[in-house]
């Protein structure tokens, strides 16, 4: 029985006797829409983040795994030097532009623009000088603005759209880390976790996923739990607001601050994972360092640049990205404590899983719930809907509990025993 690649991205030929009902679908769609057929299939996962929100752009590692919903892309190179593309859903307008003036609208984060930032890396990657034009017609399934990617996927599909079309390849590690700097196109200071477990997730084990150099490692789930995805149908799109950049920024100026209290180069430094690297100490010593340098209340741009030793407009045109030029305050303090305290508690998570002890269940769920009060004090990226829905899936049997992706939004991951799972799917339809 032929069937769609369930846990990577990955290309699906058309050469198959009996594509699945959703290829066949989707073929007369485009052919409909198009008046020819597609050429081939793409098709990128989406994710769900198990711990370590908000530290993969601080150079730490993260755990994630891909979810069966995705983004599938119809493609038929064409001859034109135009690149057009087309949705499932109606409420995603048609788009079609020169496949040689390609032009990102940071302002306005439309779904055609993630296509054009995939597209836009592989061109440059490879240099490309007369780049394939393209028919394409998308599907997803990963509900949007939800913080189970569906952003990134759609990156990654349309570099491995632009790839093929072109005729080049990569690697899965190469695919990853380009489309990780192609989303920056459109203005989200990521740091890669999305894009790698898109491409390098396996069916049957979650990834520890760790950078400089990008590595993906099995981390086998305890028996006897089920991971369960639940939706506050608050949608957040992070490249819609400053609220993201805002915490990657106060990142950067806690590591500026940090190494420049230690004698290091700060103005080389750029992620909290360099600050501890550079000084050779633990999660836990960083955690104390930070107890002595920062201070808990806001840090004003004034106070700031005085730190550094810098004028606002160095402030501005060195460090911030283009989002965070007007904002007057920074919490350095809670963020720093956030990551550093996350980076730990996602070594603890892989340890767990590895060892497998007989309370392994629970320990994970501390962590889990752990991780959740972290992101709602300390990195204040919860919202009320969130905090709701954590205490509903606690409520009704949930071991551990918290918001996965972005936050401000989205959706809840939750570790539920698998003799309670009936019952807590059923508790949180009412």
């Amino acid at each position: 029985m032929w069937k769609l690649p369930a846990f990577f991205a990955d290309i699906v030929l058309l050469n198959v006797s009996n594509p699945p009902f959703r290829l066949q679908k989707l073929k007369e769609m485009f052919i409909s829409k198009f008046g020819s057929a597609p050429k081939f299939y793409v098709r990128a996962p989406g994710r769900v983040n198990l711990i370590g929100e908000h530290i993969d752009y601080c150079g730490y590692a993260v755990l994630p795994m891909a979810i069966e919903q995705d983004i599938l892309i119809a493609v038929e190179p064409v001859k034109t030097e135009v690149v057009q593309l087309a949705n499932t859903n109606s409420l995603y307008l048609d788009f079609s532009t020169s496949v040689n003036n390609i032009q990102i609208n940071k302002t306005k984060p439309q779904w055609h623009n993630y296509f054009l930032c995939g597209l836009k890396g592989i061109q440059e990657h490879f240099g490309l000088n007369n780049p394939t034009g393209m028919n394409c017609l998308l599907d997803g399934t990963i509900p949007p603005s939800s913080g189970l990617s569906s952003s990134s996927a759609l990156v990654c599909c349309a570099g491995l759209v632009t790839l093929r079309a072109n005729g080049k390849t990569l690697s899965k590690m190469e695919l990853a880390e380009i489309c990780t700097k192609s989303e920056r196109y459109i203005g989200t200071e990521g740091g890669g976790m999305d894009q790698s477990i898109s491409f390098l997730a396996e069916e049957g084990t979650a990834k520890l996923i760790e950078f400089s150099p990008l590595r993906a490692t099995d981390v086998r789930l305890p028996s006897g739990a089920a991971f369960v995805i639940a939706n506050s149908c608050v949608e957040m799109n992070k490249a819609a607001t400053s609220h993201y950049n805002i915490r990657v920024m106060e990142c950067r100026l806690a590591t500026k601050l940090l190494s420049k209290s230690k004698g290091l180069d700060w103005k080389t430094m750029l992620r909290l994972h360099d600050v501890q690297t550079k000084l050779g100490v633990s999660l836990e010593e960083m955690l104390t360092i930070v107890e002595e340098v920062l201070h808990p209340e806001p840090y004003s741009t004034e106070e700031i640049c005085k730190c550094l030793g810098i004028s606002l407009e160095e402030l501005r045109s060195q460090i911030l990205s283009q989002n965070t030029q007007d904002v007057s305050t920074f919490k350095l303090y809670q963020r720093a404590k956030h990551v550093y305290s996350e980076a730990a508690r996602v070594l603890e998570f892989k340890k767990i899983c590895n060892k497998a002890p007989a309370n392994a269940i629970q320990l994970l769920g501390e962590l889990m719930n752990q991780s959740y009060i972290s992101c709602r004090e300390m990195y204040e990226c919860s919202c009320p809907e969130l905090d709701r829905l954590v205490d509903i899936c606690l409520q009704f049997g949930a071991i551990g509990s918290r918001l996965t992706g972005a936050g401000w939004g989205g959706c809840t991951v939750s570790m539920v025993p698998t003799d309670k799972l009936n019952t807590f799917i059923k508790n949180k339809t009412i």
